[in-house]
């Protein structure tokens, strides 16, 4: 990437027996990624019940900064305690958790991993009673559409935002950037993929508004467009700035791959430091099954290859693909076509916490991570993302993942952990 002229060149390419994922990669910031590995966000749910960071989540990310990866990534991080997406998340409205913060920001010393936080706001897809105690669940979004998955009993139908509750959301996001550049963090991926907030107001399914925030693609652009602007205003020229957006939502009439194209030009307008891709809601979870299923794209191992090599002929921002990479080949194959800058591994890396330093020396050349099923399509989606949670949560004790946990076994944790998590705010004094 040559950041000065705008061009996309073939530095991803390998050369003098190096590995195109052994390549540093310097981004518009200043920072340097010492390779081409991320970890990619994984839901962790191992905040306290006020959403600070646990010393168990604290040592889980001190396992993963040294899996070899050059950038971490974390699970979703709340900016507003009153609608999370899950019980457990992290949530930053202030200050108040600098200290815990800090302890986090600094599991990467003594490496060269640099370490961002996912940011988000859930919008429409928070489940009932994801709320932090003693406050008041609001389900907000763009308009009030409500969900056509889940049913009124897991999810409420949202009311509109107004054009002062978005503009404080904006400086929510800004707020919260702020506090996490101060406790050490490298930087911030605002979530704007998988139907959460960004993704309700790009969506024109979902956004039936007709002010200055919707119609248009560059009024939906607009929420997402301004809180990149505020975070950098709040935050230093070295702070990383990335943006996680939907190649597409694959819904008939829905933000669609031409949709997704301009809000990436819009970006690189913005001087954001990567963009990665995705694809997705909780209505047409692409993210988990991935967008295609031909048999050329199963070959290429990414789900999402096919619009990053589009996106590269068209921007020059970084882009990170995450989603179906499992094979050292497949990864060296998608860097050195110059369409992807930084692969991106989640479940791979919760199987196989030494896995991306396996990748970087020559000693792996796969993951072995199997899907874990039970036979139903929807429970199956359900399990997967619980059984890699609770490897996480596993490094955060102090102990290895557990490889050979059975399926069963990790649904019968999962459904257990789920009713403490949402009982005990309840139950405990606030």
């Amino acid at each position: 990437m040559n950041q000065e002229d705008g061009s996309r060149t073939n530095e991803n390419r390998a050369g003098g027996g190096r590995t195109a994922l052994a390549n540093p990669l310097a981004l518009r910031s200043g920072i340097t990624l010492p390779n081409r590995l991320a970890k990619a966000a994984t839901s962790e749910h191992l905040a306290d019940r006020h959403g600070a960071p646990t010393n168990q989540l604290i040592t889980a990310y001190r396992t993963l900064a040294l899996s070899g990866t050059g950038l971490l990534i974390s699970g979703n991080v709340m900016v507003d305690g009153t609608a999370l997406e899950a019980p457990r998340n992290v949530v930053i409205e202030d200050g108040r958790h600098h200290e815990q913060l800090r302890r986090w920001a600094a599991v990467t010393k003594g490496t060269d991993a640099k370490f961002i936080l996912q940011l988000s706001h859930p919008g429409r897809q928070t489940m009932r009673g994801n709320v932090l105690p003693g406050r008041r669940h609001d389900v907000v979004s763009s308009s009030a559409v409500p969900l056509a998955v889940g049913g009124t009993a897991l999810f409420r139908t949202p009311r509109a935002l107004s054009d002062a509750e978005i503009t404080a959301i904006i400086g929510r996001f800004a707020l919260t950037a702020k506090v996490a550049a101060d406790a050490g963090f490298h930087g911030v991926e605002i979530h704007a993929a998988h139907g959460y907030l960004f993704n309700q107001f790009l969506s024109p399914l979902v956004n039936q508004r007709t002010d200055r925030w919707g119609g248009s693609l560059e009024n939906r652009m607009r929420l997402l467009i301004e809180t990149v602007r505020e975070v950098r205003a709040a935050t230093s020229d070295q702070f990383l700035i990335a943006v996680k957006l939907n190649s597409a939502d694959f819904q008939r009439g829905g933000f669609d791959a031409e949709d997704s194209l301009a809000v990436a030009r819009a970006l690189e307008q913005e001087r954001i430091d990567l963009l990665e891709i995705s694809g997705g809601t909780f209505e047409s979870a692409a993210m988990v099954a991935g967008a295609s299923q031909r048999e050329s794209t199963r070959k290429r191992e990414a789900f999402f290859l096919e619009f990053a090599e589009r996106f590269s002929q068209e921007v020059s921002v970084p882009l990170m693909l995450t989603g179906g990479f499992r094979s050292r080949q497949g990864m060296n194959d998608a860097l050195d076509s110059g369409a992807v800058d930084v692969v991106g591994l989640a479940r791979p890396i919760t199987y196989e916490p030494d896995l991306p330093q396996r990748l970087l020396d020559g000693t792996a050349e796969k993951s072995l991570v199997t899907p874990k099923t039970l036979g139903h399509k929807n429970i199956d989606d359900l399990l997967n993302s619980a059984w890699h949670q609770q490897q996480i949560a596993r490094m955060g004790r102090g102990k290895a993942v557990r490889p050979d946990r059975g399926p069963a076994t990790a649904l019968a944790i999962a459904l257990l952990t789920t009713a403490r998590d949402l009982l005990l705010p309840r139950l405990a004094p606030s």
